[in-house]
């Protein structure tokens, strides 16, 4: 029988002929029969796949084998056999959309002026040292959070990572800006830069937490300063880092615990909703087809 898993991964990196990358990996995927999205710009690569495992151990190894790529950090989970609808590859100017690719800098060793990575021991003893001096700053989209993020965090208002900028331009965490700051995210990717634009904006003390969500979930599931549900980019929508997983998210309509989004018609309002199992029968709502959201980790 088949064992299926899912990978997640970046790696930011010059790339001088993006275009060549991404035939590369499409011959690459086709010939092992992955699906999913990677998304390559010259400042690196960034992807999601699922197949047979054997078929992502191939793929690892002979993508490793490119120069640049050799240290890309692959997060494996669990997969279904069916997680993505499609295989797409293609060249984008970033391949996490902040809206600034001239601000962001990268060279052999990753980005260039980004925050200092720590391990998930190392935000703990953070923590124990500082106290509630530590913020910690969710990189994520704001529904990410509804339904999983780490305990007293900030999470701003933004529907995606274009709208970051826009935030910190606005003076709204000006207040932050001599505290201690921990970046976090699904899988790492979006603190890489998140962290550089705070850090290029004065934020002075700027960490982000090293293989994101993921690697934290792997280490310490539910038994650290993280409560709830790890939303992913994926046909799975969402995922738990134990049985004990706390259920933190409402439902739109009722408000009974659930973590599961719906996607429903545009004229009931917001298209992505967090609905229990009951109300999106009334409505009509459909899961979301995850096909050609952006990658993000």
């Amino acid at each position: 029988m088949a064992i299926n898993k899912v990978i997640l991964y970046y790696c930011f990196t010059p790339i001088s002929d993006p275009d060549t990358v991404r035939l590369w990996q499409r011959d690459l995927c086709e010939l092992l029969n992955l699906t999913g999205r990677i998304l390559i710009s010259e400042h690196g690569i960034n992807g999601t796949l699922g197949g047979e495992m054997n078929a992502l151990k191939k793929y690892v190894r002979k993508t490793k084998a490119y120069p640049g790529f050799n240290q890309i950090d692959f997060k494996w989970s669990q997969g279904t056999g069916k997680d993505f609808p499609k295989l797409t590859i293609r060249v984008r100017d970033e391949v996490v959309s902040f809206g600034a690719p001239n601000e962001l800098k990268v060279d052999d060793d990753g980005i260039v002026g980004g925050g200092i990575h720590l391990s998930p021991t190392q935000v703990h003893e953070l923590v124990e040292a500082r106290g509630d001096e530590v913020v910690f700053f969710d990189g994520r989209n704001a529904y990410e959070a509804r339904v999983g993020k780490f305990r007293d965090a900030i999470v701003p208002d933004v529907e995606t990572t274009r709208d970051f900028v826009k935030e910190f331009d606005s003076g709204k965490y000006d207040h932050l800006k001599d505290k201690p700051i921990v970046t976090y995210c699904t899988g790492g990717i979006r603190c890489e830069v998140l962290s550089s634009v705070m850090k290029s904006r004065g934020f002075k003390e700027v960490y982000q937490l090293a293989g994101g969500i993921v690697r934290y979930g792997e280490q310490f599931g539910d038994d650290g300063l993280w409560d709830g549900s790890l939303y992913i980019f994926d046909n799975r929508m969402s995922m738990d880092f134990s049985e004990r997983t706390k259920v933190i998210g409402r439902c739109d309509d009722c408000g009974i615990p659930t973590k599961d989004f719906y996607n429903r018609h545009e004229l009931q309002g917001r298209k992505l909703a967090l609905l229990c199992s009951d109300c999106a029968t009334a409505t009509n709502a459909t899961k979301p087809n995850t096909g050609d959201d952006e990658i993000v980790g």
